[in-house]
């Protein structure tokens, strides 16, 4: 059923937008928040976001403000009785959270408190979490810390990459707003505050985490893969070139010889690792295309046999 309540989106990434357009039809989404164009590629083409563009599609109008600290009037124009903020990416100003009606709540891809910040799926999975989940929550003037009105926990697979993760967590946001709202824009939502005691914060990954070490216990290297994968990617070195690893899994072995390449084994390239290996099925070579490990192996990988990753 559709409702009259004006909503305003705030949210940037695909995780977002997979929300965003699972509200589309059911409420008044007035108008939609996200971050400003930003610049990609080699030839630095300016291109908008994954929200920007699921709104657009949808005609609604789109604000991009550089800083909203100093620039949401627009927003307080469009007079909306709700925000709804996902992975946004700035701390919104007291001066819009006390606008609307019912509140500003937040979908945070965490249990909260645990894992407040910027990289909360990708931390689960660095830490070999077997679980994460799902927060709705009241948004206040500081990073996560508002009451939480519910919470769904969601197990984590041994295969699941950031990618896998944010999309099923994604969708599990959208079913708790679809469960929630009507109660909320009814006025029967309570919440509870926070237990700061517990809270634990993750921030936003540098580059430097993009290099992967296989001097380490061999499910630890998986895991700094898959939190990576496919966005931002992870590499290793080795002969002074960069090969960004795609697809991988690890296994336990004992006396290996931890960061050495040892070619190909079955269908996968073998890096050990201190206590097993990890097995790369899918590799880019710097400048090169994807190709599977039996291509890069009967092209240069047959050569590096042996070799110290770095």
């Amino acid at each position: 059923m559709n409702r009259n309540e004006k909503i305003v989106f705030m949210g940037t990434p695909q995780f977002a937008a997979t929300i965003l357009e699972g509200l589309i039809g059911s409420y008044n989404i007035v108008g939609v928040v996200s971050q400003p164009d930003k610049e990609y590629g080699r030839k630095r083409i300016l291109r908008a976001c994954e929200v920007k563009e699921m709104a657009l599609k949808h005609e609604i109008p789109v604000f991009s403000p550089a800083k909203i600290r100093n620039d949401y009037q627009d927003i307080i124009d469009l007079k909306p009785d709700l925000i709804i903020a996902s992975a946004y990416g700035q701390i919104i100003p007291k001066e819009l959270l006390d606008v609307p009606k019912f509140g500003c709540i937040n979908t945070h891809a965490s249990l909260l408190p645990k894992y407040r910040g910027a990289s909360p799926v990708q931390s689960a999975i660095l830490n070999g979490d077997t679980e994460t989940g799902m927060t709705l929550m009241y948004m206040n003037e500081k990073m996560d810390e508002g009451d939480i009105i519910v919470q769904k926990t969601l197990p984590i697979d041994i295969t699941d990459t950031n990618t896998t993760l944010f999309r099923k967590l994604s969708d599990l946001g959208l079913e708790m707003l679809m469960e929630t709202l009507p109660d909320l824009l009814s006025g029967k939502i309570s919440s509870i505050a926070q237990d700061t005691e517990q809270a634990t914060y993750c921030h936003k990954l540098g580059k430097e985490i993009e290099h992967i070490s296989f001097h380490d216990d061999a499910k630890k290297v998986y895991d700094h893969i898959r939190a990576l994968l496919e966005e931002p990617g992870c590499y290793f070195m080795l002969n002074d070139k960069k090969y960004k690893i795609e697809k991988a899994f690890f296994q336990y072995e004992e006396n290996t010889e931890a960061g050495i390449f040892k070619g190909l084994e079955n269908d996968h390239l073998r890096i050990d690792t201190d206590n097993g290996y990890i097995e790369i099925y899918q590799i880019k070579p710097e400048g090169k295309n994807s190709m599977d490990a039996r291509a890069f192996h009967n092209g240069t990988g047959r050569h590096m046999i042996g070799e110290q990753v770095g």
